[in-house]
């Protein structure tokens, strides 16, 4: 649930999206600020605010300055840039509807709170990190906390005098701030039952914990073309949404040299999605931190800074190919040659980890389900008091804005469950509560052009109700992923059921909030032989108010018209567009 970092002075929101296209960087003959190729010679506005001061240093100020002389005090380019690098956005002012997103200047639409993004990292809570998460939540966000599709937890309302507290607070648990915005290398996804479950190829942990130890506030990662996303997992479910990430880490085994890594480079969405790509080439233990690190220095030196809608590791990709990324790769940033290694098998399993699943020490995790992400600072408080009543070790977050409670002892599991569901923690959730995602939307993110959270948590509801006679007939969950505006925070593009927030036009000529309609997206699913982006409806689009009506439209005629075994994805691939209005 990234915001998309459009401009590090001015972001320019837009009304309505871009359909998928095929990512290629511009072929002008211009300098594409390569700096590598071109030098390190500012070629925009954003990049001059990035040269003129590294992002790193703005928490001094912050602590020092801004913090003691409140909002006024901020310099513009820390506010609107290099306040990213340690987390911070402004939020946007309350009562601005979503019409007039793209027609307000960025001042007139942002608040003088701040939206703090903490970033997990894929660790492990324990009871004490989940009370001082909850307490900051309470004490200084009106207790507002979500869990993002990048396993952070994201706070609201937060005032800038009161962020050096938070800050210390974070320090008491080992949690940070550092990098989890900006044009950065951003918070990791790792297996939420990394080093736990039982069917586990590798263990990412100590990966990750190297990777952060040595790289992240390191200042010369600090200045990326834009910003950079990690994933790592050695789970064969594929749970951390590998082909959507700018380099990835997935657990394989060669079959000489054992357990490793599969490399993958290139994914992300937005506006002009693309899967990520398989190099090939097979990483030890001992050789991903480097080669983490050989990834996003080529992205620093080599990636196109010229047009910051084209500065995402994607189009160099689409530039270069993957022979010639490898061959830099190993070449240029490793001094020698990886090993090519097997692809990943197809997933064993959901990767959002709901349900009671078997541990390899004889103990249970539990995955659960908040409504599209939302926990607070009181559920944060009483889940860490569940934690400790049952025997279990603390939480992790996952890449599908659920939780997992780690290490619940046999005896104390239905205790946990139970515990769980009067926390509003749904561990047998149905089909759709499952699935579903929504990015902040237009309660507080400035490009926003509609409410998402608000709308899905609502139209879930309703569908229970709506579905009831037809859940038990849903051999597997369907994905309904709800963004307010055209860049793909939510990952519309891979679910079931994506749906993007314009303002759209009703027959009777009247202008409403609503959503373009994506369908059959996946990634990483056991069901699946291959991910795929969803099929844009183009002409087609639904209201808001229209849209627990919609989808139940279009789920009733799955169910009548699926072949024996057939998928939603599949289904609506070769479906007719009448089908699915």
């Amino acid at each position: 649930m990234d915001s998309p970092d459009t401009d590090l002075r001015t972001p320019a929101p837009s009304a309505a999206g871009a359909a998928p296209a095929r990512v290629r960087p511009s072929r002008s003959g211009k300098p594409q600020g390569q700096w590598k190729v071109d030098g390190p010679t500012p070629l925009n506005s954003n990049e001059e605010v990035k040269a003129a001061g590294n992002g790193l240093d703005v928490r001094r100020r912050i602590e020092e300055t801004y913090a003691r002389e409140g909002f006024d005090s901020i310099d513009g380019d820390d506010l609107h840039g290099r306040f990213r690098w340690w987390g911070l956005y402004t939020q946007r002012k309350p009562g601005i509807d979503g019409g007039r997103t793209a027609q307000l200047e960025p001042h007139e639409l942002e608040d003088r709170y701040f939206m703090l993004r903490v970033r997990s990292d894929g660790a492990l809570l324990p009871p004490r990190a989940l009370r001082v998460l909850g307490s900051i939540a309470t004490d200084f966000a009106r207790g507002t906390a979500d869990i993002t599709d990048r396993q952070n937890v994201q706070y609201h309302w937060i005032g800038i005098e009161d962020v050096p507290e938070i800050w210390r607070r974070l320090d008491t648990v080992g949690l940070e701030t550092t990098t989890a915005c900006g044009d950065t290398p951003r918070g990791f996804l790792g297996s939420p039952v990394a080093g736990i479950a039982a069917d586990e190829i590798i263990d990412p942990t100590p990966v990750i914990a190297e990777i952060k130890r040595r790289f992240i506030g390191d200042p010369e990662l600090a200045n990326l073309p834009r910003k950079f996303k990690t994933a790592i997992t050695g789970h064969p479910s594929l749970d951390v949404a590998h082909e959507i990430n700018d380099v990835s880490l997935v657990g394989v085994v060669h079959p000489e040299l054992g357990p490793g890594y599969d490399l993958w480079v290139g994914g992300a969405l937005s506006t002009t999605p693309r899967l990520a790509e398989r190099l090939g080439a097979f990483v030890t233990e001992e050789q991903a931190a480097d080669v983490w690190h050989g990834v996003i220095r080529i992205f620093r030196d080599y990636g196109f800074r010229r047009l910051r809608n084209k500065a995402r590791l994607k189009f160099l990709l689409a530039d270069w190919g993957n022979e010639r990324f490898r061959e830099v790769l190993e070449t240029e940033y490793l001094g020698y040659a990886l090993a090519d290694g097997p692809a990943p098998a197809p997933a064993t399993g959901p990767g959002d980890h709901v349900g009671v699943h078997p541990q390899k020490d004889g103990r249970s995790y539990i995955g659960a389900a908040p409504t599209v992400g939302r926990i607070g600072g009181d559920l944060l408080t009483r889940l860490a008091d569940l934690v400790e009543e049952v025997g279990a070790e603390g939480v992790r977050l996952t890449a599908f804005q659920k939780l997992v409670v780690l290490g619940v002892p046999a005896e104390r599991v239905e205790d946990a469950v139970a515990g769980l569901e009067g926390l509003g923690l749904r561990t047998r959730p149905g089909a759709l509560r499952r699935s579903s995602m929504a990015c902040t939307g237009l309660e507080f993110c400035k490009l926003a052009i509609v409410d998402t959270k608000d709308t899905a948590e609502r139209t879930i509801d309703e569908l229970e109700t709506r579905l009831a006679d037809v859940e038990d007939q849903l051999e597997a969950p369907i994905s309904m992923h709800v963004n307010g505006c055209p860049n793909s925070c939510a990952r519309i593009q891979t679910a079931d059921i994506g749906l993007k927030g314009q303002i759209i036009t009703t027959d009777a000529g009247e202008q409403v909030p609503g959503f373009q309609v994506h369908l059959g997206g996946s990634l990483g699913r056991h069901d699946l032989e291959v991910p795929q982006l969803g099929r844009t409806l183009r002409q087609h689009k639904v209201a808001a108010t229209e849209l627990g009506e919609y989808v139940e439209r279009v789920v009733r005629r799955y169910v009548a018209g699926r072949d024996s075994g057939e998928t939603f994805a599949a289904w609506t691939h070769r479906a007719e567009d009448e089908e699915l209005r």
